[in-house]
């Protein structure tokens, strides 16, 4: 009697502690990566005013821990998130289908972030168009080959010369971070003349003398495409499902902030980056054609098209839907 007593009290010990750790089975911290520019400025919306902390307190996740990475390289950031460093990452589209291809699906995006105007931009006097670069024309980009500037870049010669060019451009690419590429630029020295920038450096580059823009994205993808998103393991995803639901309300929340108070937005940007700019050159540049702060992607087809076709990803998806995760499935895109 007294041994069955003891496992009695042994089995409802173990419900019990089992019910506690089921209670507590989601993160109690989230490791996010986000890369330098405007490109990023939903989750730095997202950063300065807490939003994942409000949203899964909101849930009932009490007081989660998010920690923040900047990370100028696509390629780092997708290492890490694969490494179990990080928890989600934001960056660009061809990042994340590099990595749903490799897995084999394993990786998806949770949301589009934003869809911003790239801009190629050189100080070659003798450049004009893409048509005009040479071997004397180093190209920067953030990642060789994977970027969204590459990936863009080879869409462009596909259209300039032919099927055989998607990759003509991509002996002259080299990888830089967006600052240091634009500061390397405008110093006049080196063998770097261009540079596939993104939004707050292009329109810093083109105010120098000599420099000039050579290639849009939005003309090449033939109107505002999606850039940046966050993505993460189908892994977490099914673990956590109240930290995703807290991801998505707050990457809403910051996007409709965006809408309705374009100069605050701008203001937690400056605040988070320090960059050398002011609030009005920022809320102009958000006001220009190409820029969209929206969670619905666009454009997703037409990048996993040119990385299939250059042997960049070895599967392609059929819709955009099999690269995001359902609850993003609600939404237009393309």
């Amino acid at each position: 009697m007294r041994r069955l007593k003891l496992r009695v009290l042994a089995g409802t010990l173990a419900l019990a502690c089992g019910g506690a750790a089921s209670a507590r089975a989601e993160v109690s911290e989230v490791r996010i990566s986000k890369q330098y520019g405007l490109p990023y400025l939903s989750v730095v919306v997202m950063e300065q005013n807490r939003l994942i902390e409000k949203h899964a307190k909101v849930l009932g996740l009490g007081d989660i821990k998010v920690t923040w990475a900047t990370i100028g390289s696509g390629g780092t950031s997708t290492d890490a998130l694969l490494a179990g460093n990080l928890d989600f990452v934001t960056s660009g589209v061809s990042n994340m289908l590099l990595l749903w291809s490799r897995t084999g699906g394993q990786v998806k995006a949770l949301a589009a972030a934003a869809a911003v105007p790239l801009i190629m931009v050189t100080r070659n006097p003798n450049v004009k168009t893409i048509a005009d670069l040479s071997d004397k024309d180093k190209i920067a980009v953030p990642t060789v080959k994977v970027s969204m500037q590459s990936t863009i870049l080879g869409i462009a010669a596909e259209k300039l010369v032919g099927e055989a060019g998607r990759g003509k451009f991509d002996p002259l690419t080299v990888a830089m971070a967006h600052p240091d590429a634009t500061a390397y630029l405008l110093s006049g020295g080196g063998e770097l003349t261009t540079h596939f920038s993104a939004p707050p450096y292009q329109y810093q580059e083109l105010k120098a003398p000599g420099v000039h823009e050579i290639l849009n994205s939005t003309e090449v993808m033939g109107g505002p495409a999606t850039i940046a998103v966050v993505f993460t393991t189908t892994k977490f995803y099914d673990a956590n499902p109240k930290t995703i639901a807290a991801m998505n309300a707050a990457l809403g929340e910051a996007v409709d902030f965006i809408a309705k108070d374009r100069r605050g937005a701008c203001e937690l940007y400056l605040k988070a980056s320090k960059e050398k700019l002011s609030v009005d050159e920022l809320v102009d540049m958000i006001a220009k054609p190409g820029f969209a702060f929206t969670l619905i992607p666009n454009g997703v087809m037409k990048y996993a098209e040119q990385m299939y076709k250059t042997g960049i990803i070895k599967s392609r998806p059929e819709n955009w839907k099999d690269a995001f995760f359902p609850s993003a499935h609600s939404r237009p895109g393309s």
